[in-house]
Formats: C-alpha cells, sequence, structure tokens
C-alpha cells in the first residue's frame, strides 16, 4: 500500500518530475501551488503519462487551513515540501521577500501537518547551505554556512524541523540536499519552464541552442578550477526525483531527522556543460566570460555515499543523457 503524498510547489520543475515518479512507484499524490512560477500543464502531461489522477489545490502554501483541509480531505500521510522562492541572485536582491515566503511556507506546511496528525516530512533543501565549502566532495557532516539568502532560508528551516523532530518523536524528517537537477523526463513532455527569464544555467544554454538568446553569460573564468569557470554536481532530474521516492520510503523505519546530499559525485565545470549540450544539439552554443557573481563559490560537488547506503539510491544517468533530454523537451 503506498503512500498518499501532498508535494508542495508540485507543479514546479523539481515537483512535476517528483509527482511522475511517486505514481510510477505505487504513490498518490497531491499538489499545492499558486503558479507564480509554474504552469498547472505540467501536472496534466504527468496525468497523461501514468494514467493517474492528481489532486491538484491551487492556493499558497503560507494558508494553513487550506493545507490542513487539503490533507484532511485527501488522507494525506506524507508530504514533500517544494514551494519556495529559488532563484540564488534574485535572493540577494530580495531578501525580505525569500525570507518571508520560504519560511512562511514550511512552518504553515508543518502546522498544518500537526494540526491535521500527518507526521513524515522530507524537505527540499539545497546544497548552498554548505556555503563555500572547505573540500569537494561535501560530505554531510562538513559545516553549513550558507553565503546568499537563498540557502540562508534552506539553512534556517534545517533547524527548524531539526528542533521540531527533537520535540516530539512522532516526527519523521528528512532533509535532501539537492546539488544541481538538470535534464527532464525521457518523453521529453515534462521539462524545465521556468516564469519569465532564467536563473539556471541548462535553461539560459537551452535558450541560446533553440536561438531565444545570443550567447550564454559565463560568470567568471578565473576561478581555481581545472578550466577556470564554476564546477557543480549537476545530476540528471530524473535521478534526483528518485532520490525522493526513495527518502519518502524510507521514512518508515526512521527515527527524528535526517539528512542525505542528492547528487552524482562529480563536478561538471560551466564550459564542460556547454560542450555536453553542443554534443547533443549539434548547434554551437556562444558564450561570453563576465565578471564573478556575488555569492558565486569555485567548486561544490557532492559526496553521496550516505544516501547511496541507507537509502539504497544511486544516479544511473549521464550528463550526456540529462543534455539529450533537455534538449528533446525543448524541441517537444
Amino acid at each position: 500500500m503506498g503512500e498518499t503524498v501532498l508535494v508542495t510547489g508540485g507543479a514546479g520543475y523539481i515537483g512535476s518530475h517528483t509527482a511522475y515518479a511517486l505514481i510510477t512507484a505505487g504513490h498518490k499524490v497531491v499538489v499545492v501551488d499558486n503558479f507564480v512560477n509554474s504552469k498547472p500543464d505540467a501536472l496534466n502531461v504527468v496525468s497523461e503519462l501514468t494514467g493517474a489522477e492528481i489532486v491538484v489545490v491551487e492556493g499558497d502554501a503560507r494558508d494553513v487551513k487550506l493545507l490542513e483541509h487539503t490533507m484532511r480531505d485527501n488522507e494525506v500521510t506524507a508530504v514533500i515540501h517544494m514551494a519556495a522562492l529559488k532563484a540564488v541572485g534574485e535572493s540577494v536582491e530580495m531578501p525580505l521577500e525569500y525570507y518571508g515566503n520560504n519560511l512562511e511556507t514550511a512552518i504553515a506546511t508543518l502546522d498544518a501537518m500537526r494540526n491535521a496528525g500527518v507526521w513524515k516530512f522530507v524537505f527540499s533543501s539545497s546544497a548552498t547551505v554548505y556555503g563555500d565549502p572547505e573540500s569537494c566532495p561535501i560530505p554531510e557532516t562538513a559545516a553549513i554556512g550558507a553565503t546568499n539568502p537563498y540557502g540562508m532560508t534552506k539553512e534556517m528551516i534545517e533547524v527548524i524541523i531539526r528542533d521540531l523532530a527533537a520535540s516530539d518523536d512522532r516526527w519523521k524528517i528528512t532533509s535532501l540536499r539537492y546539488f544541481n537537477p538538470v535534464g527532464a523526463h525521457e518523453s521529453g513532455r515534462i521539462a524545465e519552464a521556468p516564469v519569465g527569464k532564467p536563473n539556471n544555467l541548462m535553461p539560459m544554454i537551452m535558450e541560446v541552442a533553440t536561438g531565444k538568446r545570443d550567447k550564454v553569460m559565463v560568470f567568471g573564468n578565473d576561478w581555481p578550477t581545472p578550466d577556470g569557470t564554476g564546477v557543480r554536481d549537476y545530476i540528471h532530474i530524473m535521478d534526483l526525483v528518485e532520490g525522493h521516492v526513495a527518502a519518502v520510503e524510507h521514512l518508515e523505519q526512521q527515527d527524528g531527522y535526517d539528512v542525505y546530499n542528492l547528487g552524482q559525485g562529480k563536478g561538471v565545470s560551466v564550459l564542460e556543460l556547454i560542450a555536453a549540450v553542443e554534443a547533443a544539439t549539434g548547434k554551437e552554443i556562444p558564450y561570453e566570460v563576465t565578471d564573478r557573481r556575488a555569492g558565486d563559490i569555485a567548486e561544490c560537488t557532492a559526496d553521496p555515499t550516505k544516501a547511496n547506503t541507507v537509502l539504497g539510491w544511486k544516479t544511473t544517468r549521464t550528463i550526456a543523457q540529462a543534455s539529450q533530454d533537455a534538449w528533446n523537451s525543448q524541441s517537444a
């Protein structure tokens, strides 16, 4: 018997792929989303691909009563909390909006869960909590210290849920620290479709490949990395969301609070990602090197050993495949 999982922010890029992965693993999905940075179409496609109905509630994840009623009405047994503003650069310009939105949605969701008697919670955290890491790859035991407001909201929520789990042993809570999700479902029909201008590298490269943008901006080529450009741990979106399914399914035998990195465990530079997309699309991707961005770091790669061993989860897809799948979704 599967779980009935409420996914807040479930119409977004990661949320819609998570809905697909949960359904194909035998779980039911309920989504609450206000569609500020997503569109309902993504969930219609997931329903089509899986043949399963998704209960979609349009509303704000800061609304405790709405969340509580949604949980009770649909007999929700676990929650994956994804509703958040998520652009690092924008968070530096709009800290108040980020702290307000991200902390309020998390606290409201947990409040509603407690009221409804739902105790299993998976939190979408981020590798940004590690700040500028002392060394890579980064284990979960590394010091945390985010360098921007977006990362700080994730760090603060981790503190809140750790304290919450310690206060009442009914809670079973997992934080998943994502590295850099890229790509799309292999059908090409669920994709990264940011509203407005994209903030992540892969959608920017795709906009150049499709002719919507002239060139990719590369922020600094004087980093202490093999080719001078920033190195990140890019993980195929389908690998990432399979990690969510593993985390939800593991909660039953978990006590209290735990945290896992979701990453490949190896780094890819900006120029290497551009080259991978060139190979997948057969198109030249022009780029221009500009100054480093405030809050950026040289390298960020995961040590995923804990998720591999405890959750029984591993990445199986390559950057070449992620580039191909991202391109298929653009072409579709």
